[in-house]
């Protein structure tokens, strides 16, 4: 018995040891790794931050990240020109010449429209639980939703915009739902289809106009008994239909370029570790998801 215990401890220590992950320079990226939050998203509320944990860990690898602060909620082109502004701001402060955006949710597509008019100054893009194709939660809200709902919407914008030091940005629910919805997106991806699948689930062109296209998402709306956000996941989940979704986005919406995964033990909100990442107890922690990617732009020169 005591042999092997000493046994597991060494295989235990050898494993730990042995992790990339843990290795010094594992995130350090040629470009600067820019973080783009989702509809009524922040980039932090004091200690809670959108990207629960997820910035301080790629930091501790060696990459120089960022997270930007764009309107809680409002369409995809007037994000995507404030999200502009901030790159421009990212590329001044660094000297870099590119950067890599990161998404989630209406980020992915917010990400894209800079991608798409300033190409140049984007190395990649990577949509995680990304609003590619639309929303079903959105197409509701937009054919029944009353208009006090987008009052509150906005109202909630507002109130994240002031206690997240953003009280500046102009906030507008509807805009953000239209741009969400099936049609609204559809229309967006007219105009900028750099990524995007040509089959309703497929993959999109890995590079377009010299960008890198990549995404994953979660498939699991429930994860977590005490996670207070799984609950009304698990109810928007419903106009899904029973496709595959994260209770918010479809699988085969999130799609963009290359698809890393698109079914992980993860809903809406643990894609970003969200709920001080309280998460599936046997899915791989966001945090090691966005290290892996980090490493995996790194290979690639970017």
């Amino acid at each position: 018995m005591k042999k092997f215990v000493w046994q597991l401890l060494s295989v235990l220590f050898i494993a730990i040891t042995s992790l990339p992950a843990s290795a010094t320079g594992y995130t350090q990226t040629r470009y600067p790794i820019v973080l783009v939050h989702g509809l009524f998203g922040f980039d932090s509320l004091g200690p809670l931050e959108y990207f629960y944990g997820v910035p301080g860990a790629l930091r501790s690898g060696g990459a120089r990240v960022y997270v930007t602060s764009v309107s809680a909620a409002n369409s995809t082109e007037v994000r995507g020109e404030q999200l502009l502004f901030q790159v421009r701001q990212v590329l001044a402060a660094t000297g870099a010449e590119k950067v890599n955006l990161i998404g989630h949710s209406h980020g992915g597509p917010t990400s894209r429209y800079v991608a798409s008019v300033r190409p140049d100054l984007v190395a990649s893009v990577t949509s995680i639980g990304g609003v590619n194709k639309g929303s079903r939660v959105a197409d509701v809200l937009v054919g029944a939703a009353p208009d006090l709902v987008y009052s509150v919407g906005n109202a909630l914008g507002g109130f994240l915009g002031l206690i997240s030091g953003s009280s500046s940005l102009p906030q507008d629910a509807y805009a953000a739902a239209q741009s969400l919805s099936t049609a609204g997106t559809a229309a967006f991806n007219a105009r900028h289809p750099a990524g995007l699948p040509s089959t309703s689930c497929g993959e999109g062109a890995h590079q377009a106009n010299g960008v890198y296209y990549f995404s994953w998402s979660g498939a699991t709306p429930y994860t977590n008994f005490f996670d207070p956000a799984d609950p009304f996941l698990a109810v928007t989940s419903i106009a899904f239909g029973g496709a595959k979704n994260d209770g918010l986005v479809a699988s085969c919406s999130s799609h963009l370029g290359r698809v890393i995964r698109d079914d992980y033990w993860m809903n809406h909100l643990d894609e970003v570790n969200q709920m001080v990442g309280i998460t599936h107890l046997f899915e791989t922690s966001p945090v090691t998801l966005f290290r892996q990617h980090a490493n995996r732009l790194q290979g690639m020169g970017l």
